[in-house]
């Protein structure tokens, strides 16, 4: 995969894409970075990219030149047109399965914004996809295609140890993840579950599949809306739901 990121702020990018799992990633070769400053594609003599919003108002908005033609020089070799992402608040909230559908791509492109905000244009006629990480806001996209990024190149062939490392995650079963345990079998006086260390490994599945559930009941009772659940899984429910009651 190729990753391009069009930021103000390069320097931000070195010390994420040189360490830990990214790292990895672009030593095994499943992924190449490449972080491009789009003031360099400037058409003006001092080099600016934003400017006064018409209608006025406050703040700064991007210009489209430097965008479109950053993406044009990007892609000019391609005879298919990569997702090029838009980092913005007002965009689809980010979620595992995204990840999951960027994961398939050959290329990413990332529009890292600041200002006020985008020219529509750029909007309109350069991005497939606006992407926000919640409702909040940033002083500009770069901390958030940084959150993409690694949630899409973990998921890429061969960079984690297994391939089943990821496939278990949070929310890419539709559920949350079981806790986790390991050595000491007791500490302070608690002590790991005793089907943990029984050995049968059939129990242990049952078991981290109902305490996934029961999880997700617990934190985040939404996913269970769009979750179809086995005839198992609707029987534990109720039992965690008589629990609680």
């Amino acid at each position: 995969m190729k990753i391009d990121v069009l930021t103000l702020f390069p320097e931000m990018f070195q010390p994420v894409f040189q360490t830990s799992i990214l790292k990895k990633a672009a030593e095994k070769e499943a992924v190449q970075y490449r972080v491009i400053n789009f003031r360099d594609y400037s058409s003006n003599k001092h080099k600016t990219v934003d400017d006064y919003p018409y209608g006025g108002g406050v703040g700064m908005v991007l210009k489209p030149q430097p965008v479109f033609d950053a993406i044009e020089d990007l892609t000019k070799e391609e005879t298919k047109k990569p997702r090029i992402i838009l980092m913005c608040p007002q965009g689809e909230t980010y979620t595992q399965k995204k990840a999951e559908q960027f994961a398939k791509e050959d290329h990413l492109i990332f529009i890292c914004g600041h200002y006020e905000g985008y020219d529509e244009r750029i909007r309109s006629h350069v991005v497939t996809d606006e992407i926000s990480i919640g409702d909040y806001v940033l002083t500009g996209g770069e901390l958030a295609s940084m959150v993409v990024i690694d949630s899409v190149v973990r998921l890429l062939p061969g960079v984690l140890g297994k391939e089943a490392s990821h496939e278990l995650d949070s929310f890419s079963t539709g559920l949350l993840e079981h806790p986790h345990y390991t050595r000491p079998a007791e500490y302070k006086g608690y002590k790991v579950p005793d089907v943990l260390l029984s050995g049968n490994h059939e129990k242990i599945e049952q078991w981290r599949s109902k305490e996934s559930l029961r999880r997700t009941f617990e934190r985040r009772p939404d996913l269970l809306d769009k979750y179809e659940l086995s005839e198992q899984q609707k029987i534990w429910l109720k039992e965690i739901e008589n629990e609680k009651n």
